[in-house]
């Protein structure tokens, strides 16, 4: 099924016409954008997971819908595309080198997306792209040395010192996967990850397991929690105290101006934002306090983001 709108907000401006497209484990979100920065016929499509194939599938499906994108918009000739996908990322080598959710290693897929559309590839990892694209236009604008932090089904991060993306070698920014605790046992196979205990899918599973019931999503679990269910208060304030504790951590390694929280749990506004802030500052005593903001462009700071990278690519 494909979900198609005519058109998105322009925040990009004036520049070159580019593709961008955001894979990720269940859609597969893309666009073109035409010199004056409108993201035209953004849409989102089932990502096609196909086993050992699942790369070579996403790339086929991605020059597919590059050919009706260029065919719906016969006047806007990009010159380039922006390609995002989860995982561990080398994008300095164009390969995606391991993506649980999607099943490949060491996939050479900057190559075959050009080899497949035709078109130069600007290769990068979805979050950190997505953070870039919060530095460039939306709650990040205003800091050199900021972490932006999607906290969702999963814990994602990205870090930006000096003004640049700090990758690591497409490592760094795991935030999701630092140790905050001896248990539970996490999907990465490491005990006590932060997304094990304060992301928005632990919330929902470590409050199953408490009660044997099934909720919609963490913030149910939160309005629980606020008319006195201690089972859901009690995983709330786990939560709550994991991210803390990887935010002091942050601080006393990182030392970021600010740290942008995204994701669906993000919309939990102040029921989030402020008693974190509270469990940060009681962790920290010399150090700089990063401001605790929410993140602004939503789910399209990832396609966003593909389509600077994209123009980037060009003009380097």
């Amino acid at each position: 099924m494909t979900t198609t709108t005519d058109a998105a907000p322009a925040p990009l401006g004036p520049g070159e016409a580019v593709l961008a497209f955001d894979v990720g484990g269940t859609d597969t979100k893309s666009a073109l954008v035409d010199a004056d920065g409108r993201v035209l016929s953004l849409r989102r499509t089932p990502t096609p997971l196909d086993g050992a194939r699942t790369a070579e599938s996403v790339v086929e499906r991605v020059a597919e819908l590059a050919t009706e994108l260029r065919d719906e918009h016969p006047d806007v000739r990009p010159v380039a595309a922006g390609l995002l996908v989860p995982g561990i990322v080398d994008a300095e080598r164009g390969v995606g080198v391991y993506a649980s959710n999607l099943g490949w290693r060491d996939a050479p897929i900057r190559d075959l997306a050009e080899r497949a559309t035709g078109l130069p590839i600007a290769f990068h990892h979805d979050v950190t792209a997505a953070s870039w694209a919060e530095h460039r236009l939306g709650a990040a604008r205003a800091f050199d040395d900021v972490v932006v932090l999607v906290i969702g089904t999963g814990i994602a991060g990205s870090i930006i010192l000096d003004g640049r993306p700090h990758l690591g070698g497409g490592y760094a920014g795991e935030i999701g996967h630092s140790p905050v605790a001896d248990e539970p046992l996490c999907p990465c196979g490491a005990r006590g990850c932060l997304e094990a205990i304060g992301s928005a899918g632990a919330i929902v599973r470590r409050y199953a397991e408490r009660t044997g019931e099934t909720v919609e999503g963490a913030r149910e679990v939160l309005a629980r929690a606020e008319t006195g269910d201690d089972d859901a208060r009690a995983v709330w304030e786990a939560a709550l105290d994991a991210l803390a504790f990887s935010v002091a951590q942050l601080a006393a390694t990182v030392a970021p101006e600010a740290i942008v929280i995204g994701g669906g749990l993000s919309r939990a506004g102040d029921a989030l934002f402020v008693p974190l802030a509270e469990r940060v500052d009681a962790r920290l005593s010399f150090h700089r306090r990063p401001l605790l903001v929410p993140a602004q462009l939503g789910g399209d700071a990832g396609l966003l983001g593909a389509a600077i990278i994209a123009r980037e690519s060009v003009r380097a």
